[in-house]
């Protein structure tokens, strides 16, 4: 259930604390007037948070809703594999990624491993 209250806010700074704990509970926000104007509104950190990141979303990805209707109707008809790993999905929006496998020396683990066998063979 989303609670919306509008406020005062010298009745607000009366009841502080019963605000806080007010949004904290699901979608409950409250908006502060000053002479009947809306002048600020009070929601918790979360929501807050939960906010910032759509909104940081939508500024990246503006048409996110084609985009994933596209991708939905290309996945339909056959275009894309059922699934993708995550080094290939960033090797394909243009993301480096670095080999994990190449140690301080730049030889590759696989091949240090072998290395290692054959010296102890030759021992």
């Amino acid at each position: 259930m989303i609670l919306k209250n509008t406020l005062p806010i010298t009745e607000a700074r009366r009841k502080i604390f019963q605000i806080t704990d007010d949004v904290q509970k699901g979608s409950n926000y409250y908006t502060l007037t000053d002479r009947g104007r809306p002048k600020a509104v009070v929601l918790s950190a979360d929501e807050f948070d939960s906010w910032k990141e759509t909104m940081e979303v939508m500024r990246e990805f503006p048409d996110l809703d084609k985009d994933i209707k596209e991708t939905d109707l290309a996945v339909k008809k056959g275009e894309y594999r059922n699934w993708t790993t995550l080094e290939e999905l960033l090797a394909r929006e243009g993301f480096l990624i670095a080999d994990k496998s190449i140690q301080k020396y730049g030889v590759p683990i696989k091949d240090k491993a072998k290395s290692r066998k054959r010296v102890k063979k030759n021992s």
